[in-house]
């Protein structure tokens, strides 16, 4: 075997980079971490620039820029791994050993999992920003749409901050509000759960919106089809299969672990989603001592976003430390999740909520279920650059 590190990390996006930047912070000498992209993004601005309110340059770096000192980047792709053999098998054939291995490789977009949808994103009128090359697109639709009718879904299942779905609905009936046009647009928000969100106190400032919007909300639906030639959609719903004209869709896709990580023993026996068997609250796999996981490929019970991950980093990151060091992992994560809800292009509402959507405010004392304006700077301006540089640096 070629190479071998005491460390390996499988994914350079948020989870692989600020995990492998704290553990460095811990003194942790010989990290690899694999990576084939040389693009790093920061998607929560992805909703931000679908509406307008931001520019793609600030929610893009180069790969190189964001690895931290000290842990040497393998650009390549993972095409198994051989736990039982402590290495893994890159695309081009080679393995590379571990002692301890963390896989958080993201989730992948699985656009043929529903009929007609990925024909359609070539199309002029349908857009996603959860494909990088789009909250441009979706910015110039919303833009341009003056009359008609437009459609935003939320997909079913486990999706990376599912939430976004609805955040540039939210955004794009308040641009049209400015534009005095929202009147002449039917405006459709198809979700797949038997409310809007689900969390309480959550749920009636949302609902609230949705009527202040005229949105037409279809819960317990689920994107069935897509005919860009026609420019129709196919939903089924609770009461059967509902065809309807678009004029703009906005669709999230359905989403899974990448089909390499499925086809591995880390998976659960029966999950077709193929996420990493892990403690939910140790991080540690099941099966496998030395294997670890955390972000959107891990079977964790949150739901999958960022402020989710930023607490399993502290979390993974000290465990591995003390496994390291020969003593018994003590930290455990507590299922939390969040959602930052953009309502207008000027306020958020923040919904902090557990593995069963129950609230867990950050702070108990200041009423969670309200929308602010000084949310949306925390949103939009300081986030980003905590991101860049205090999240990716090991430090937040």
């Amino acid at each position: 075997m070629a190479a071998r590190h005491e460390v390996l990390v499988i994914g350079g996006g948020n989870a692989g980079i600020s995990l492998a930047a704290r553990l460095r912070r811990y003194k942790v000498e010989d990290i690899g971490l694999v990576e084939p992209r040389t693009t790093h993004y920061f998607q929560p601005l992805f909703s931000h620039i679908g509406a307008g309110a931001a520019r793609m340059s600030e929610a893009v770096r180069d790969q190189a820029k964001v690895m931290p000192r000290g842990v040497e980047w393998i650009r390549g792709s993972v095409a198994d791994i051989l736990p039982g053999e402590n290495a893994v098998v890159l695309a081009d054939g080679s393995r590379v050993g571990y002692g301890q291995l963390v896989v958080c490789p993201g989730l992948q977009l699985d656009w043929d999992g529903v009929p007609g949808l990925a024909e359609a994103m070539a199309s002029p009128d349908v857009t996603s920003n959860y494909d990088p090359a789009m909250p441009g697109k979706t910015w110039a639709l919303v833009r341009s749409l003056r009359y008609g009718t437009a459609v935003f879904t939320q997909p079913p299942g486990p999706a990376k901050c599912a939430g976004a779905a609805q955040k540039i609905a939210y955004m794009a009936c308040d641009y049209w509000r400015e534009q005095d046009v929202l009147r002449d647009i039917r405006v459709v928000l198809v979700v797949p759960t038997p409310t809007v969100f689900g969390v309480e106190g959550v749920d009636a400032v949302l609902d609230a919106k949705v009527a202040e919007y005229g949105i037409e909300l279809r819960t317990g639906t689920i994107l069935a089809g897509v005919d860009s030639a026609r420019r129709t959609v196919s939903l089924a719903g609770p009461a059967g299969t509902e065809e309807l004209a678009f004029d703009l869709l906005h669709v999230v896709p359905p989403q899974s672990a990448p089909d390499w990580l499925k086809s591995t023993a880390l998976p659960a026996a029966g999950d077709g989603g193929g996420f990493v068997e892990v403690d939910p609250e140790l991080l540690r796999h099941r099966r496998y001592p030395n294997v670890w996981s955390l972000g959107d490929a891990a079977a964790t019970l949150n739901s999958k976003c960022g402020g989710a991950l930023r607490k399993q980093v502290k979390v993974l990151a000290k465990n591995l430390k003390a496994v390291l060091a020969g003593r018994e992992p003590q930290q455990r994560y507590n299922h939390y999740g969040v959602c930052p809800f953009t309502l207008t292009r000027h306020t958020v509402l923040f919904a902090e909520f557990d593995h069963q959507y129950r609230p867990m405010p950050t702070f108990p004392w200041l009423d969670p279920a309200k929308e602010r304006r000084w949310a949306w700077v925390l949103d939009r301006r300081i986030f980003p650059q905590i991101y860049w540089h205090l999240i990716l640096k090991g430090r937040a």
